[in-house]
């Protein structure tokens, strides 16, 4: 744990740490407000939407110092960190990182690699949805019914008849990589289209929910939702008059804010606070993760029933209201939970 120093930007505006001499509290002299050192190994398009101006300017004013690491050095010749915040998705990368925090327990690593490989998966994405029991808690939270699909599209119609999923389904790539592939999604009408699609990826049942889709953003124990535009329901007469399989746009983004939209308030209205909170802190504990978000619709014509259809870690915070005190409140509380430990000699 850096205790001091003083800092200040380079011309790219990224953070460093110029370090005075010690002073030991052994000796009796006093010792400066903590200042916490947090190495980032991000992409580009990570960094120009998450490192915005004004997050790089909160961060120097709370004596937060934000490092680049140069991931074509050897991480151990770097820093020293106290914590590690990273959106890499490389193998080598999270070996390198593993490596790295058995020989430094000491750093707070953001997030865990075996944690994040959870949510690399559609398939294991919502594994632990299924264990919660919010079923009294102010709704009930589920996920659609899925299948995942490995390969052989033309097996894809009879796997969805045996597993009696209900048309239309969504289709989505199995594996989550970063890429913009990975976001890509369909939408089947028909059970006959459903050779045309490319495995492997999984198929979730459509649920009509107006429209509206709530992100709920997770930074350590803060929750934040937010509405987005979202798919339009699917009716009778959709159903009968369309065929195929239909590429859908990008939805959630945003650009699609729903906050200040002319909307009917029973599709509009937010989840229950006590009911996001909780589930925020279940998964938390579940997935073993502090930054991620969940994508959650509410089920058209119920006011309590929700279903989980995505989450995702290191999402684009850039896009949540408020989100650079947020953070950095967050990482000042790791601060200082390390500091009191470094003063109780713990």
């Amino acid at each position: 744990m850096r205790l001091h120093g003083e800092v200040s930007f380079d011309e790219n505006e990224e953070m460093v740490v110029a370090s005075p001499p010690l002073s030991s509290p052994l000796n009796g002299a006093a010792v400066a407000s903590p200042r916490l050192v947090v190495g980032y190994a991000l992409t580009k398009k990570k960094v120009k939407s998450f490192l915005q101006p004004k997050l790089l300017l909160l961060a120097r004013r709370k004596g937060i110092s934000l490092i680049s690491i140069d991931e074509t050095r050897p991480l151990t010749e770097q820093g020293p960190f106290d914590v590690i915040l990273h959106k890499i998705t490389s193998k080598e990368w999270q070996q390198v990182l593993e490596d790295y925090h058995e020989e430094h327990p000491e750093v707070t690593i953001l997030d865990p690699p075996n944690s994040i490989k959870h949510l690399n998966n559609r398939q294991s994405m919502l594994a632990e949805v299924s264990y919660l029991n919010l079923s009294s808690f102010y709704g009930e939270v589920c996920t659609p019914r899925q299948l995942v699909i490995m390969k052989d599209p033309s097996s894809i119609p009879t796997a969805v008849a045996m597993a009696g999923l209900t048309m239309p389904l969504v289709a989505k790539p199995l594996v989550v990589d970063g890429t913009s592939k990975s976001h890509e999604l369909s939408l089947a009408y028909d059970e006959a289209s459903l050779s045309m699609l490319d495995p492997p990826l999984v198929l979730q049942e459509f649920v009509n929910h107006g429209g509206i889709l709530f992100k709920v953003y997770i930074i350590g124990e803060t929750v934040q939702v937010v509405r987005r535009f979202s798919l339009p329901d699917v009716n009778t007469y959709d159903l009968l008059n369309n065929v195929g399989v239909y590429r859908l746009p990008r939805v959630s983004c945003a650009a699609a804010s729903a906050d200040h939209a002319d909307l009917d308030p029973h599709i509009a209205e937010l989840p229950p606070r006590p009911l996001l909170e909780k589930l925020g802190r279940e998964l938390r504990g579940r997935l073993g993760l502090r930054l991620f978000n969940i994508d959650m619709i509410r089920e058209l014509g119920t006011k309590d029933r929700y279903y989980i259809i995505d989450i995702n870690y290191f999402p684009g915070f850039g896009k949540m209201p408020g989100y650079e005190h947020i953070f950095t409140d967050f990482l000042l509380n790791l601060a200082q939970s390390k500091y009191k430990k470094c003063l109780s000699g713990s």
